[in-house]
């Protein structure tokens, strides 16, 4: 659908009326599919509603997308917030069936008595609503399955070279632009941890991760987003004949395996952090992980080490957290994102990495820039 797409519409004209990373799960490309199949669906349909905007329907009755959802489909123009509906028009997609998009934070109605209030309902967004920044200085991972590495804007960054490096420019909470590339994250782990339950060699997380400390430092690098780990299967021997591919050693045990993982997922958040400074002048300071991954203390401080800035990690439950304060600041209980932000700053739960043996993660950044660029080639 992608190229059926770009044969009716320059791929960089798509990128300007959007702003979004182009991925084959958009919306814009889901659409696009029941147009070109001639779906019934399409006909018989009176309003499209995205999952979150479903569920505030249901409680509410009011038919709206809110803003953070509405941004990832590709369908939504990042500096008028509304939809592109020159590009929709161009690609025959109809428009009649749009609803009306609202902010992060719009009172919805009620439900039971009880206020129902947007928050920013895609959870990326709400994750980083999260963040315990005190200043504007620093890019964020949201760390799951994905990791999802981004700046905070004002404004959406939509030249060439955005272009160029497929950054996405989705919606955050009150109007601010999240700059973003999705990366693999904890799935290359969760998949080696599940082939190895399967050959009856079950071990916890905090196992893989005890294993991978005390693993042979940068034997080998992987490319974390290359086709070859997206589906299920068994990601231990994937990992090995990339590794065998590339001319590297191959890693054997599991401990090796994990490090292997973790030391790339390090030095792909130094990549793409590179891409997203290199399109904005955005300075960075600091890196705050929020999400599940937080808890990866390994990872937290190969983090750090990989691009040589400090790192804050937590809180965990960043979503639910993000969600909870943009609605208590529509109920007036939290006065505003500065001050919701402050809070969580004091969460125990935080933790602080500083970098180390930076001189060496340099050096073998180099080798893991080699690798990917022969990968590629």
């Amino acid at each position: 659908m992608m190229a059926r797409a770009f044969n009716k519409i320059p791929r960089a004209e798509i990128f300007a009326q959007t702003g979004v990373q182009f991925m084959q799960i958009n919306t814009l490309y889901q659409l696009i599919s029941l147009v070109e199949s001639r779906s019934p669906q399409l006909d018989i349909a009176d309003t499209l509603l995205l999952s979150p905007d479903l569920l505030n329907y249901w409680l509410t009755g009011q038919k709206v997308s809110e803003f953070s959802i509405a941004s990832t489909t590709q369908m939504m123009n990042p500096q008028t917030g509304a939809w592109a509906v020159d590009l929709l028009h161009k690609l025959d997609i109809p428009q009649h069936i749009l609803p009306e998009i609202v902010p992060s934070g719009t009172r919805l109605g009620q439900y039971d008595g009880i206020p129902v209030i947007a928050p920013a309902c895609h959870d990326t967004g709400s994750a980083v609503a999260a963040v315990p920044a005190a200043t504007a200085d620093f890019a964020y991972i949201s760390s799951g399955t994905w990791s999802l590495l981004g700046l905070e804007l004002p404004q959406p960054v939509l030249s060439e070279a955005a272009l160029a490096a497929n950054v996405t420019n989705e919606g955050g909470v009150y109007g601010s632009v999240r700059l973003l590339k999705n990366l693999m994250g904890m799935w290359l782990l969760q998949q080696s941890r599940a082939a190895w339950t399967a050959h009856n060699e079950p071990f916890s997380y905090g196992d893989l991760v005890e294993m991978a400390q005390t693993a042979r430092p940068f034997r080998s690098f992987i490319n974390v987003n290359d086709p070859l780990f997206i589906k299920h299967g068994d990601m231990p021997e994937r990992i090995q004949s990339f590794c065998k591919q590339t001319g590297q050693p191959v890693p054997q045990t599991k401990g090796e395996i994990v490090r292997v993982i973790l030391e790339s997922l390090a030095m792909a958040y130094r990549a793409t952090l590179a891409q997203l400074t290199a399109v904005t002048p955005h300075p960075v300071r600091v890196i705050h992980i929020v999400g599940g991954g937080t808890q990866n203390k390994l990872l937290n401080q190969m983090t750090a080490n990989a691009t040589g800035l400090p790192v804050i990690a937590g809180p965990i439950e960043a979503t639910v957290i993000g969600n909870a304060t943009v609605q208590l600041i529509a109920l007036g209980e939290i006065a505003d994102l500065t001050q919701a932000r402050a809070i969580v700053a004091e969460m125990a739960e935080l933790a602080h990495y500083e970098p180390q043996e930076t001189a060496v993660w340099q050096e073998m950044y180099q080798r893991y820039q080699e690798i990917i660029a022969q990968e590629k080639d």
